[in-house]
């Protein structure tokens, strides 16, 4: 597809996944706050609590029946469509972004899959995130929440470690949000709405209504309420390569999963008392932890996984003459206190501008991602510490590593970037 219409197909459901997301998030926080703000001291006959607020220049009574009223208003408001349009917006962009572009965003280096049997494994782990999911809730584990909790959170730990063996960091993270944005929305789709309408048609036969399917959704919606900040998460994770490019991604991922899941709890529970405000500072500090470990100050450049360095070694492409320009360049230019700028923008002429250049000859970009450009000495010096972080710290560029940058190259940028990044 032509770079260019990519490009606004991007921005148009991306766009439309934020607004549709927000107005699906916003509401389910809403309510979780309406439902512990209830007032439930001596509530009227039928009524669990009611709520009085002010908002907007105006007073509002909200109150909450203990099952369902008398008789049906004419007029019932229904929250499903903002979940059904998120999900089919993020799915429409995951194709977009990943399916369309595999072999840059999606299959790790290296992995030796094509294209089209990784696209098969995104598929599948979709659907059979769901089934497992539904399977568990509906196994005696469904009566154990806490339990069953720990079993769905160390399934999902399970699920980004494995498609982290075969997918990108990116790739792998994205698809672990789309498995729990599957959840969610499959629990709004197959288990809350279908419990909703059968309490409105119970009520409307005037007939008692079931109270096993209300109170099954309920488990469903509190979960969807926990999952909803790791998602978020997920949603912005390609912004922050030392979280999906590090070699223990998968284990970063479920340290920040757990951290988001103790603020929600807080949230969650706060109205009632504050013996969960301990969540925070614990959370706040697991955060400067990741930070620290994930620091290239913390780890040695020169150590890698097994599967890292086979992405990056032995595979080179690179022609005769760049090998022989940066050695010969190195070799003779290079001093006893620095590096040749020369061997460096040899390497990054060939492995990096072909995508960040004002005009980037790959087929994939009409523009530099990122608006990072290196055409020039004074471009790349600026964009020194950005080059070190991608390229050498958590080696998730060039994409894919299409253009096949070699270890040797890595260190021979990260040793210039050190000595002072000089252009001189």
């Amino acid at each position: 597809m032509d770079p260019h219409m990519t490009e606004w197909l991007n921005l148009v459901i991306r766009w439309v996944h934020m607004i549709v997301g927000i107005a699906w998030i916003g509401a389910s926080f809403y309510f979780v706050w309406l439902e512990n703000n209830l007032n439930r001291v001596n509530p009227k006959t039928g009524l669990s609590g009611d709520l009085w607020a002010i908002h907007g220049g105006g007073i509002y009574h909200l109150e909450k029946y203990t099952l369902a009223p008398p008789q049906m208003p004419e007029n019932l408001h229904w929250f499903k469509w903002e979940a059904y349009f998120t999900w089919i917006t993020g799915v429409c962009l995951l194709a977009v972004v990943y399916y369309l572009n595999a072999e840059i965003y999606l299959i790790a280096p290296g992995s030796g899959i094509s294209a089209e049997a990784a696209i098969g494994i995104g598929i599948a782990s979709l659907i059979a995130g769901w089934f497992i999911y539904d399977l568990l809730c509906d196994s005696p584990l469904g009566k154990a929440p806490l339990l069953l909790g720990v079993v769905l959170f160390a399934a999902l730990v399970a699920a980004a470690y494995g498609l982290s063996q075969v997918f990108s960091g990116r790739g792998a993270y994205i698809h672990v949000g789309a498995i729990i944005g599957t959840i969610m929305v499959g629990n709004v789709f197959r288990v809350i709405m279908p419990a909703q309408r059968n309490l409105v048609k119970a009520i409307e036969e005037n007939r008692e209504p079931d109270p096993s399917l209300p109170a099954k959704g309920l488990l469903r919606s509190r979960h969807n309420n926990y999952l909803t900040l790791p998602v978020l998460f997920i949603m912005i994770s390609n912004h922050f390569p030392s979280t999906y490019g590090s070699e223990y991604n998968w284990l970063i991922l479920a340290g920040l999963a757990i951290f988001s899941i103790l603020v929600r709890h807080y949230f969650n529970t706060r109205h009632g008392s504050q013996k969960f405000a301990w969540t925070i500072p614990i959370a706040a500090l697991g955060m400067m932890t990741l930070a620290f470990v994930t620091s290239p100050y913390a780890t040695s450049r020169s150590t890698a996984s097994p599967a890292t360095q086979a992405n990056t070694t032995n595979v080179s492409i690179a022609p005769d003459d760049l090998v022989a320009q940066v050695e010969s360049v190195h070799s003779e230019k290079a001093t006893n206190t620095g590096v040749a700028f020369e061997a460096v923008n040899a390497v990054i002429k060939e492995r990096c501008v072909v995508c960040h250049s004002a005009t980037p000859t790959h087929a994939a970009f009409q523009t530099a991602p990122g608006g990072v450009v290196l055409d020039t000495p004074q471009e790349i010096k600026i964009n020194a510490p950005r080059i070190v972080a991608q390229t050498v710290t958590t080696k998730v560029m060039p994409l894919g590593n299409l253009t096949q940058m070699t270890d040797d190259e890595r260190v021979l940028i990260g040793d210039w970037v050190k000595q002072g990044a000089s252009i001189d």
